[in-house]
């Protein structure tokens, strides 16, 4: 059964980033506090953009992303001690911008707990405007499109 669930995890989030639940993330109800949940977005999103050479464009050319709103929908309460991975993809892309979607699987409890997505601008860091997107970040954004929503 737990095979099967990280299975569907990995299909559907094929690029993932480990984070470890610290206690101090903790909050007076004794789960995981809320805006704990936008740090770990934030560690896979950078992670995933290291990934795919964004960061690398960014030092070379000053174009690069710039979260413009970012959402979570909370489902169970994650707990210490826990290690969880959080799973990154792209669901829309456009010229100028993209939507990232992520999941918070707890390992303790083989389950999700959060799901939440992104709006990142292309950003153009010289002339501090938005930019339209770099062929070669496109290209491998493309490689991470969602093809089917998650059920």
């Amino acid at each position: 059964m737990f095979e099967f669930i990280m299975d569907s995890f990995t299909q559907s989030f094929p690029i993932h980033t480990p984070i470890q639940v610290a206690w101090g993330e903790m909050d007076a109800l004794q789960h995981v506090n809320n805006v704990v949940y936008f740090r770990y977005f934030e560690t896979a999103r950078i992670d995933f953009f290291h990934q795919i050479g964004l960061m690398e464009e960014l030092k070379r050319s000053g174009i690069g992303p710039i979260l413009a709103e970012t959402r979570c929908r909370f489902k169970r309460p994650l707990l210490f001690p826990d290690s969880v991975l959080v799973g990154t993809r792209i669901t829309e892309l456009s010229d100028d911008r993209f939507t990232m979607e992520y999941q918070v699987f707890s390992q303790s409890q083989q389950a999700v707990t959060s799901i939440g997505s992104a709006d990142v601008v292309v950003y153009d860091f010289h002339n501090n405007r938005k930019a339209t997107m770099p062929l070669a970040v496109r290209q491998e954004l493309e490689k991470h499109l969602a093809t089917e929503p998650l059920s």
